[in-house]
């Protein structure tokens, strides 16, 4: 960042007069700083003074977010490289224990934290003009603010000061709300997690979980098996350490599973049965046939191992995929009722379901691998918005070369997979198109 500075008169605050950017890619901004004064040795003017630097560092990166076209991955990086620092100059101010003001400022640097994983996110694609210009707008007043206090502590409340970051992040969210749906472009990794267990299983994380709940379930083999591991986090998974274990009451088929809301839905074994077995509970809830769906090998995945029905969830509900004698064998999206089971719609598509490696939804459509083994891409893709298909060319890296489960989790835009007795994580990059207030 190239920053030139004049000095102006001490009332007044940073102004940032102009902005650019050179051809290296790299922002230029005009920056006007105050005078120094005597109150920059007091420890609490300086504390708030580097306050303030982080601030116009978020509006800064806002800037760069407003420039960015085709440089997505680069950016990233350098977001990541500036809140690292971020973070680092928090953890000096906690370590002054003599300041009134620790306490305050580890809320606000949990806060900051919170807001790690949707800075990246922001970075990925260009927003509107309209709602970049909100948010610059909302760090020059939150800078204001800030300014204002460096030149008189004391003058400003801090609980207002704590409520304006508050408004921000809420801002930031919404935003992030607004970026839940998009369409696949593109599949990255994969991040091998953990390997044990058979060639074929299924492992999973709830997608309607709170943000302090990471519990993992872990199915091993496609049949004869009722036993589901649970641990609390990734990384007691990848220790081994077992938090708890479910003795189902029927065998599943299949890998093909899926934990929404606190339930696990899976096929009963030898039938078309849906099954809904709750973990809080210890029992099932629900089952209910799919009716006319073939089963126990009729119409699996090229892979087989009783992969005839698929279950799977996205940012819009539950859903099944299975095939029909009376669709001819072809792919069947049916959305589900998450208490009853009962199909709400259905979807003839023209794909068969033999010829299918795997398929995942995301935002109502569904993608569809044309093998499970090396070489294998998202070849075909159906919206249930508009009820079209189309043909797709998206690579991804098939690292051991024989894919039995593919998933996607909501929460943490991803794909789960078990890779020929490897648990890893695809990376997906969806294309958004953010939607204002005034969007018609």
């Amino acid at each position: 960042m190239l920053i030139n500075q004049t000095q102006i008169s001490p009332k007044e605050g940073w102004q940032v007069y102009s902005s650019a950017q050179d051809p290296d890619g790299r922002c230029i901004c005009t920056v006007v700083a105050p005078e120094q004064n005597l109150c920059s040795r007091d420890a609490k003017s300086r504390q708030l003074r580097q306050l303030l630097e982080k601030v116009q560092n978020m509006s800064q990166s806002i800037e760069v977010l407003n420039l960015r076209t085709q440089r997505d991955f680069q950016y990233v990086l350098k977001m990541e490289t500036q809140m690292k620092g971020l973070k680092a100059k928090f953890r000096q101010i906690e370590d002054d224990r003599k300041t009134l003001m620790t306490k305050h400022f580890q809320e606000l640097k949990e806060k900051m934290d919170e807001l790690l994983p949707l800075i990246p996110v922001l970075e990925q694609y260009k927003t509107d003009a309209k709602l970049i210009t909100q948010f610059k707008e909302e760090i020059r007043n939150l800078s204001a603010v800030l300014t204002g206090i460096q030149e008189e502590i004391g003058a400003y409340d801090y609980e207002e000061l704590h409520q304006r970051v508050l408004s921000l992040e809420t801002r930031l969210r919404d935003c992030m709300k607004k970026l839940t749906c998009g369409k696949l472009m593109k599949i990255t990794g994969p991040i091998t997690v953990k390997t044990s267990g058979t060639r074929f299983g299924a492992w999973m994380t709830d997608p309607l979980a709170s943000e302090k709940n990471n519990r993992v379930w872990y199915m091993d083999s496609y049949t004869n098996n009722k036993i589901v591991r649970e641990y609390k986090s990734i990384a007691d998974f990848v220790s081994g350490a077992e938090s708890r274990t479910y003795n189902l009451p029927f065998k599943w088929a299949g890998t093909n599973h899926v934990v929404y809301n606190g339930s696990l839905y899976f096929n009963k074994y030898q039938s078309n049965i849906i099954i809904k077995y709750s973990f809080d509970m210890g029992r099932v809830l629900a089952q209910r046939s799919l009716e006319y769906a073939g089963f126990h090998n009729v119409y699996p995945y090229t892979w087989g191992g009783f992969s005839d029905i698929d279950l799977m969830a996205d940012e819009i509900g539950l859903w099944a995929v299975y095939a029909t004698n009376q669709n001819a064998g072809n792919i069947v999206i049916s959305q589900l009722n998450q208490d009853t089971l009962e199909v709400m719609k259905s979807w003839n598509t023209g794909y068969p379901k033999r010829s299918a490696g795997e398929s995942f939804m995301i935002c109502g459509t569904l993608y569809v691998t044309n093998s499970h083994l090396t070489g294998a891409k998202v070849y075909y893709s159906y919206s249930t918005k508009t009820s079209t298909y189309e043909y797709t060319d998206i690579p991804f890296h098939n690292q051991y070369f024989h894919i039995s489960m593919l998933d996607y989790n909501a929460r943490d835009r991803a794909l789960y997979a078990w890779n020929n007795g490897h648990q890893v994580l695809f990376n997906v990059t969806l294309f958004h198109i953010i939607k204002t207030e005034d969007d018609t």
